[in-house]
């Protein structure tokens, strides 16, 4: 009974399903980084009044990483270090490092 959610608009696509949820028993993870507000604030106040409410916010990443858990598991490796080193700036470059002075691997080409 766990529920990861993401959704358009903060204040109310995002919130009623999950207010809904934990109502019903489900653990809720709002991704806060790819849910949007009309407003910066309205984001910001509906993310606190999920958090109030008892779901736990998290970054794309986060849910991105825990899903890989760790890597040793070589059939989403790839594929999750092509979304990092795409996506995920200072993180992302990072990779990058790691890939070329600690793997060899040829450097990127931007």
């Amino acid at each position: 009974k766990k529920l990861v959610i993401s959704a358009l608009w903060t204040e109310v696509c995002l919130t009623f399903p999950t207010l809904m949820a934990l109502g019903e028993g489900f653990e809720v993870y709002v991704v806060t980084d790819t849910s949007g507000g009309t407003s910066v604030d309205a984001h910001e106040r509906s993310i606190d009044r999920m958090v109030q409410a008892g779901a736990v916010p998290v970054t794309w990443q986060q849910v991105l990483l825990e899903y890989q858990r760790d890597w040793a598991r070589r059939d989403t490796y790839d594929a999750v270090m092509d979304l990092v080193r795409e996506h995920s700036g200072a993180y992302g470059i990072g990779v990058d490092y790691a890939y070329t002075m600690v793997h060899g691997a040829p450097e990127r080409k931007a």
